[in-house]
């Protein structure tokens, strides 16, 4: 049990620092390599969705890394 969360806290807390590094900053960081932080007029707008969701997901990812934390503590 023990091994198996060790190895999902991992995991997650590896998806949680790319979805950070993804959002857009006022530079466009590391998303504008992936074409997240591109200006609403080369997708019509559809960037703001997009981050919508990223933000989405990575609240979603946050909540799985407390899970995964709050269960290690409690197995170890």
């Amino acid at each position: 049990m023990a091994i198996a969360l060790i190895v999902a806290h991992s995991i997650i807390c590896v998806l949680l620092i790319v979805a950070v590094l993804l959002h857009s900053g006022k530079d466009a960081g590391l998303s504008g390599a992936f074409g997240v932080g591109g200006g609403a007029s080369s997708y019509g707008g559809s960037s703001r969705i997009v981050e919508r969701n990223l933000d989405r997901l990575t609240v979603v990812i946050a909540i799985a890394f407390f899970v995964t934390t709050f269960a290690l503590s409690r197995v170890l």
